[in-house]
């Protein structure tokens, strides 16, 4: 056995943490997550670094807030001297290999993964056509068709994530050959999942697994002229201000189907994992990039920072090394989760790292941490589903205190300790005052709202020339994919 450890970083795409049951849900089925969980530790206040895809996911890689490295949305490139964790890995001797999602924008589509296989199903530069879904074109963003068309049938998506788990299979497998052939050398494994992503469509087995048992969304949307302005602005910019019944439970269900396809997947993998006698000396890490509304609060999607969007799960496995079945209740963020596993595979401390490493935390509950983090959402009006308006936003986390500042708009003010459902926003109450300008000006010591607006729209400049000179040239897109409009369908 190799003294290494190995790493296997399991990564999903838009996995509300509500909806699994070493979370508490007791209608969907993950057995292999609450196996994880059972063998290892769960975090119960892990949060994103911002509730929509690549700022997310690049700020996962490096560490570093997404302020901090100018990649705010889902068009922005990650420039390549920013150092990640798997770079940090590779310069301690490991070779890591990514099979799947990265949702990384531009020519670096490797960003410190030494190998990679299957890629992602959209191109890499923006300014060009992305993928066409067919039947469920729309249902992947945040439009209102995407609580319409749902149900049963069959999205790309998860005809992608099946050739995703068969590579990874694979690669354990020629892993497990090569260990038994005397090869010692440690892996850096990531398999990076699209499911359970919307379209909110799950194959007639699936959906026919949960229909009829998926309860309505438990949190009401906010009473009428009592709803902050914002988030009353986007629902009705969205077009969900009505949705019905029947849409909204087709999207349920369908939903939780997509999570049990999620768990059996990520279950072949961790079978492959043990099948080839490589789990004992094995770090096994699941997390995703935010969550998802499904209808709570009458909001879908992510875009918020109420816990069903900006929370995370995130279970941890390492025998010998961490307890197993225990819970921890330290406020994390991904960016944590990034100095972490550089920390527990002895790599180089990434230099800029604004996380901090919890390996001490998983190992013992009563080790030092200060419960604080970071959430942003910043985008300019250029995306479609935008609705035309630019947002500077930002979350902190300071114990059981949430504060969230909307750009323009009131703030929003919880006690998550008191108050978990966040149903009582006490942003405007006299009697926290103190405790809300504390928090605010904590908020905005090192984060402009005016200079992050100012950058964006240098930045665009330079994104509207290169997705012009992109529809000139047509350059190719590497590490993909490929898709067809057929692969789509709907049932119902």
């Amino acid at each position: 056995m190799s003294k290494r450890p190995n790493l296997l970083f399991l990564f999903s795409d838009q996995h509300a943490f509500q909806v699994t049951g070493c979370y508490g849900d007791r209608i969907v089925e993950t057995p292999n997550l609450d196996r994880l969980a059972r063998e290892g530790v769960t975090f119960d206040a892990a949060y994103c670094p911002s509730p929509i895809c690549v700022p997310s996911r690049m700020s996962m890689l490096t560490a570093r807030h997404p302020s901090a490295q100018d990649c705010w949305t889902n068009d922005d490139f990650l420039v390549s001297d920013r150092a990640t964790w798997p770079h940090a890995l590779g310069a301690a001797g490991y070779r890591p290999i990514l099979i799947g999602r990265l949702h990384a924008m531009g020519p670096d589509q490797l960003h410190g993964y030494a190998e990679r296989e299957i890629g992602d199903h959209s191109p890499n530069w923006g300014g060009i056509a992305r993928h066409d879904m067919g039947v469920l074109n729309e249902t992947n963003d945040p439009h209102r068709t995407s609580v319409i068309r749902s149900g049963s049938g069959e999205s790309v998506y998860e005809v992608k994530d099946r050739d995703v788990t068969r590579a990874a299979v694979a690669c354990l497998d020629r892993l497990g050959k090569a260990r038994q052939g005397g090869d010692d050398q440690p892996f850096a494994l990531t398999v990076g999942f699209m499911l359970p992503h919307p379209p909110y469509v799950a194959t007639k087995e699936d959906y026919a697994r949960f229909a009829g048992k998926v309860p309505p969304a438990r949190l009401p949307r906010g009473p009428a002229g009592q709803e902050h302005p914002w988030l009353s602005w986007w629902r009705n910019n969205r077009g969900i201000d009505e949705v019905s019944a029947d849409d909204a439970m087709r999207a349920r269900i369908a939903y939780y189907a997509l999570t049990y396809r999620l768990d059996a997947m990520i279950g072949e993998v961790l079978a492959a994992l043990q099948r080839n006698g490589l789990a004992e000396n094995t770090l096994i890490v699941y997390s995703t990039d935010h969550g998802d509304q499904i209808g709570e609060r009458g909001l879908w999607w992510k875009h918020t920072f109420y816990e069903e969007s900006v929370r995370v799960p995130l279970i941890m496995s390492w025998p010998g090394q961490i307890p197993q079945g225990e819970r921890r209740r330290q406020v994390v963020n991904l960016v944590d989760l990034a100095a972490t596993m550089v920390d527990a595979l002895d790599a180089p401390a990434l230099p800029h790292a604004q996380g901090r490493s919890f390996l001490n935390v998983a190992r013992d509950t009563n080790a030092p941490w200060h419960d604080e983090t970071f959430s942003e959402y910043c985008t300019d009006e250029v995306p479609v589903w935008t609705g035309g308006m630019a947002v500077r936003q930002r979350m902190l986390r300071s114990g059981d205190w949430k504060l969230i500042y909307y750009h323009g708009y009131r703030p929003q003010l919880f006690n998550l300790a008191a108050d978990p459902d966040e149903l009582r926003d006490l942003g405007d109450d006299p009697a926290h005052a103190a405790i809300r300008e504390q928090l605010l000006a904590r908020l905005l010591a090192d984060w402009s709202p005016d200079a992050i607006d100012a950058r964006m729209k240098q930045r665009r400049r330079d994104k509207d020339l290169i997705g012009a000179w992109a529809r000139g040239t047509k350059p190719a897109s590497t590490f993909i994919w490929q898709t067809r409009p057929d692969q789509n369908r709907l049932d119902t």
